[in-house]
């Protein structure tokens, strides 16, 4: 787990991690940072100092396959084959969080949801 919001492109042709830009890059940064800006952990761009010491994603937000690069992705099968645009939301460092904690993942997140909605 980890703490971002992820667009496409997930994949390059190189398989390799480098930025992969969609053409519509411009609007998956948006949206991505629309629900970023509203989680201030997610926004300061370091939120898994104890698991990933150098992991940074600048203002929360990272291109799928900069970060790391999965071919053949339902994030990327979607956008090309059925112009959905679709982004992957990384909740929290801990992959699977204990029950107790959900109500925090929610204070921690419900503002981002709304504001990713009004971007409809």
């Amino acid at each position: 787990g980890s703490l971002v919001v992820n667009y496409p492109f997930d994949d390059d042709e190189q398989g390799i991690a480098i930025y992969s830009k969609s053409p519509d890059d411009a609007v998956f940064q948006k949206l991505a940072l629309a629900y970023s800006k509203e989680n201030a952990k997610m926004y300061q761009g370091s939120p898994c100092t104890d698991m990933y010491p150098t992991e940074y994603f600048p203002h929360g937000i990272t291109n799928g396959a900069q970060w790391y690069n999965v071919p053949g992705g339902m994030q990327d099968w979607n956008y090309l084959h059925t112009n959905c645009f679709e982004v992957t939301i990384e909740l929290g460092c801990v992959k699977y969080p204990k029950a107790e904690e959900l109500p925090k993942y929610w204070a921690q997140n419900r503002r981002s949801l709304l504001q990713f909605m009004k971007q409809v």
